[in-house]
C-alpha cells in the first residue's frame, strides 16, 4: 500500500486532505497512470470532489517528475479578489496600480524551473483567462507596469471540482484554455467509490491522532464502510478525530462515530405553502429591529445570514453558496467582508517535496 501525506506544518491550511493511499484496485490503476505521466512535462488537469486529495495527487506528479528539486507552488485560484488575481499570478512593477509600493514577483515566477498548482483553475475570471492563455502559449510572463517579459519553464498541474465542459458551454471558461490545460485529465473517483481506501486511511489517521493505542471494532468498520462520504478523506480525517476527542483510547464503536448531516446539494422544490411561516418569522424579526432602528441594518442583517449559512454548512464555501442561492464567488467575498475568511497577501507556500510529503510502502 502505497500513502501519501503532507507534513503538519502551521503553513498547511486545516481545510484540505492531508493523506492520500493507494490500497483500492481502483486506486493503484490510478498510481500506475501517474508513474506514466509524471516524466513529460504535459499540463494536467485534476478533477475530483472536494476533499478527494487533489493536491497531494499534484505533489506526487511533481515529486515523481524531472523537477522534483525545483519548487512547488500551491495558489486557490478562487482565494483573492478578482482585482487582485492578476498581478498575484503575473507579477508587478512598483507603482503598477495603487498599493503596488515595491515590485514583486508573481505565482509564475515563484514556479520558475519546478511546478505550479493551479486549485479551483474554474474560478478564475475571464479576463484573467485570456492572460493565462497567453502565457502558457509564449512560456514568458509579462509583470504589470512591465514591458519586459520572463521567460518561464514551469508545469503546470490544474484542478478543478466542478465539471469544465460546463463552464465552457455556459461561457465561464474559455474552450482553448480548457484544451490547453487538458492535455492529460486525472479523474479522481470519491471515496465511495473506491472503498478500499477508507480503512486503510481511517487507521492512519487513528495512528496520527490518538496518543494511545485505538483500533476499530468490526462494527465501526462496517459503519464507516456503509457511510457515503460526501466529504471524502477531509470528512473521513475529522470523523475521526472527533471520535478520538471524545474515546481517546481503546477500541472505537459504531457508535462513537459520528457524521455531520449537510445541506443537500439540490435546491428543494419551491413549497410555498411551507414558507408562510418562515415568512412570518421574519416579518415579526424585522419589525422588532425597525423599532430598535439600530444603525447599518441592511448591512448587519446580511453579514448575520451569511455567517449563520456558513457555520450552519460547517464552513464549506460551495455548500454556502447552494444554500443561499449565491455564485461561489459572491459567496466567498461576502465572508471576506464580514471577517468569517481571512485571505493572506503573502507570497504562497513553496514547497520542497522532501519537507512536504513522506512515502512508505
Amino acid at each position: 500500500m502505497t500513502l501519501l501525506t503532507l507534513t503538519r506544518t502551521p503553513e498547511v491550511p486545516r481545510y484540505r486532505a492531508t493523506a492520500q493511499v493507494f490500497a483500492d484496485p481502483k486506486s493503484r490503476d490510478l498510481l500506475a497512470h501517474l508513474e506514466k505521466i509524471a516524466p513529460s512535462d504535459a499540463s494536467v488537469l485534476v478533477i475530483g470532489e472536494t476533499g478527494t486529495g487533489k493536491e497531494l495527487i499534484a505533489r506526487h506528479i511533481h515529486a515523481l517528475s524531472h523537477r522534483h528539486a525545483g519548487p512547488f507552488v500551491a495558489v486557490n485560484c478562487g482565494a483573492f479578489a478578482e482585482s487582485l488575481v492578476e498581478a498575484e499570478l503575473f507579477g508587478h512593477e512598483k507603482g503598477a496600480f495603487t498599493g503596488a509600493l515595491a515590485a514583486r514577483a508573481g505565482w509564475f515566477e515563484e514556479a520558475n524551473g519546478g511546478t505550479l498548482f493551479l486549485d479551483e483553475i474554474g474560478d478564475l475570471p475571464l479576463s484573467v483567462q485570456v492572460k493565462l492563455l497567453r502565457v502558457l502559449q509564449e512560456r514568458e510572463v509579462v509583470r504589470l507596469g512591465s514591458r519586459r517579459s520572463v521567460a518561464l519553464n514551469v508545469r503546470i498541474i490544474a484542478a478543478t471540482n466542478v465539471p469544465l465542459e460546463r463552464a465552457v458551454a455556459e461561457g465561464s471558461f474559455r474552450e482553448d484554455l480548457w484544451y490547453r490545460l487538458n492535455v492529460v485529465s486525472l479523474p479522481l473517483l470519491p471515496l465511495r467509490q473506491r472503498q478500499g481506501d477508507i480503512l486503510p486511511l481511517a487507521r492512519h489517521f487513528l495512528h496520527a491522532y490518538a496518543q494511545a493505542p485505538v483500533s476499530l471494532t468490526p462494527a465501526a468498520e462496517r459503519r464507516l464502510l456503509e457511510h457515503p462520504w460526501p466529504g471524502n478523506i477531509r470528512e473521513l480525517e475529522n470523523t475521526l478525530q472527533h471520535a478520538l476527542l471524545l474515546k481517546p483510547q481503546g477500541q472505537l464503536e459504531a457508535t462513537d462515530l459520528s457524521f455531520v448531516q449537510r445541506p443537500s446539494l439540490v435546491p428543494p422544490a419551491p413549497r410555498p405553502v411551507e414558507t408562510a411561516p418562515v415568512d412570518s418569522l421574519l416579518t415579526e424579526a424585522f419589525a422588532q429591529l425597525f423599532e430598535e432602528q439600530p444603525e447599518a441594518l441592511h448591512e448587519r442583517v446580511e453579514a448575520a445570514l451569511v455567517r449563520a449559512a456558513y457555520r450552519f454548512c460547517h464552513r464549506n464555501q460551495v455548500h454556502t453558496a447552494r444554500l443561499l442561492g449565491l455564485s461561489r464567488n459572491v459567496t466567498r467575498a461576502h465572508l471576506i467582508r464580514i471577517g468569517e475568511l481571512v485571505v493572506n497577501h503573502r507570497r504562497p507556500l513553496v514547497a520542497r517535496p522532501e519537507r512536504e510529503m513522506r512515502f512508505s510502502i
